[in-house]
């Protein structure tokens, strides 16, 4: 386990500096720069700026730089407003982990319930009922969702009031963050249970005598929720850092929105830290996926 971890870890390592030397050769090969603008600047002006942002020197030399600088955990400033780009990231980050959190643990917990009602409910009145909504969830897209949820709940019957910083309300955002997950782990875990209940070892407890919901929880759910696993890693850290849309419609100011911002507005080192964090945090939740199958199932060797 621990050699498998160390080298895991030096995969991720070596990812994320790959990761950081094609953005940054790529940022900087798009034509245009970060102070251009609708009103254009003088010359004197933009030698000033660039020499005091070292975009000056030669692209492979600012690439050293700024690596220079990660490791010493200095992600620069906003070429935009001179804010601290670590302290933006924080902020931002903390206010779509609430809601991306929250989201992640309600398409969980659904997901997991209503894929093994379905599962042991085949052909069923249950399963038809979930399998609908299931469907119609992946097929809706999450703006259309959204905006159908603050139309209804927020404007029409003024049942949840509208995102503000000062009395935030959670309840929308989660539901159309959670809604699309939610319904994918649901089909993962009705085939995987589908597959599981069909096993030597579940027909052989069964005709032992073992009793239902043991067999279901001990012996089906455990081994039916590695693919659920395998796709619960990428998908916390994708809704952890935010969900651009979902940010534009209830305008919360999370990381998504930051890191879109930071693109129109040639930001390069928010472009980079927003970047590097959200590789990071991928990776991560990536390596912690595979620890978390030699929990579920010990039988798995990792080498």
């Amino acid at each position: 386990m621990a050699k498998y971890i160390v080298k895991r870890v030096l995969l991720a390592l070596l990812s994320l500096f790959l990761i950081c030397f094609i953005t940054f050769f790529t940022m900087n090969a798009i034509p245009g720069g970060p102070f251009n603008g609708e009103k254009a600047k003088s010359e004197a002006v933009m030698k000033v700026l660039n020499e005091r942002y070292g975009l000056d020197k030669p692209v492979p030399v600012q690439f050293v730089n700024y690596m220079r600088n990660i490791f010493r955990g200095d992600f620069g400033v906003s070429l935009k407003n001179g804010r601290d780009i670590a302290q933006m990231i924080g902020e931002s980050f903390t206010v779509s982990a609430k809601i991306g959190g929250m989201a992640v643990i309600v398409a969980l917990i659904f997901g997991i319930i209503l894929g093994s009602i379905a599962a042991l409910n085949r052909n069923k009145w249950p399963d038809h009922v979930i399998i609908f909504f299931v469907t119609l969830f992946t097929a809706m897209p999450s703006f259309v969702f959204a905006s159908f949820l603050l139309l209804i709940f927020c404007i029409q019957l003024g049942w949840v009031p509208v995102w503000s910083t000062e009395n935030p309300s959670y309840v929308l955002p989660v539901m159309a963050l959670s809604l699309s997950p939610m319904a994918y782990i649901t089909r993962l875990t009705k085939t995987s249970m589908l597959d599981v209940l069909g096993q030597d070892y579940v027909r052989t407890a069964r005709a032992k005598g073992v009793s239902p919901l043991k067999v279901i929880f001990i012996h089906s759910l455990r081994n039916a929720l590695i693919p659920v696993i395998t796709y619960v890693g990428p998908l916390t850290a994708s809704i952890l850092t935010g969900s651009l849309v979902i940010e534009k419609i209830f305008t919360i100011g999370g990381l998504g929105s930051k890191f879109v911002d930071s693109i129109t507005n040639r930001d390069y080192p928010l472009i980079m830290g927003t970047t590097i964090f959200l590789a990071t945090l991928m990776v991560t939740m990536n390596l912690l996926s595979d620890i978390v199958y030699k929990i579920v199932d010990p039988r798995i060797k990792l080498e």
